[in-house]
């Protein structure tokens, strides 16, 4: 007979979720195990398969959750009565905001892919178009000649600007001379000003 959840699964849950991120990004993939997970949320390795009944499907969950809260927060965010410059740079600094904290899921998700099924990463994709088609909209918007078919430059803008947000982790400081809002404005003056000198 099958457990009935508890009225605090969800807390517990992304409890979870969150330490075995922290087990993942610091011992990478393959080295995680699901001992050393359940040791360092606190539980028991029986209790954990209760939530998560694979490696797999447990490194699944802290990406998609991740990125489904990404995309929640974009398009609570997006606000496209803005000028596409207002609105782009609104969502630079959702994006930077919502990293705030979450660097060990972001970790996960920059290095799961050999960890999931062809169908988990299938799922994962689906989130990560969603979120990468908001701001190529966007830039789009701002310069239809991004999309010129002799000259597809909006997916390489689009990605660059993914580039300077999704690498943030590696050198921002919370206590250090940029805030993170400074830090989406420059992120967005660089995609916006070195268009006009590449096109």
């Amino acid at each position: 007979m099958a457990r009935t959840r508890a009225n605090d699964f969800e807390e517990k849950q992304h409890s979870l979720l969150l330490d075995a991120a922290r087990v993942f990004a610091t011992q990478g993939m393959e080295k995680a195990s699901m001992s050393q997970i359940a040791s360092a949320a606190g539980v028991s390795k029986s209790l954990l398969y209760h939530y998560y009944p694979s490696k797999d499907a447990l490194i699944f969950e802290i990406v998609h959750s991740h990125l489904e809260e990404l995309d929640q927060a974009l398009t609570d965010a997006d606000d496209p009565s803005l000028p596409a410059e207002e609105r782009l740079e609104k969502l630079v600094r959702t994006v930077i905001e919502a990293y705030r904290g979450a660097d060990d899921q972001h970790k996960v998700q920059l290095n799961a892919s050999q960890a999931l099924s062809a169908e988990q990463r299938a799922e994962i994709v689906k989130v990560e178009r969603r979120v990468v088609k908001r701001f190529s909209s966007t830039l789009r918007e701002i310069h239809p000649i991004l999309d010129d078919p002799d000259r597809p430059l909006l997916m390489p803008v689009t990605m660059s600007l993914f580039g300077m947000m999704n690498w943030v982790y590696m050198w921002f400081k919370e206590d250090g001379p940029i805030s993170r809002e400074d830090y989406a404005r420059l992120a967005t003056v660089l995609i916006l000003e070195g268009v006009k000198a590449v096109r």
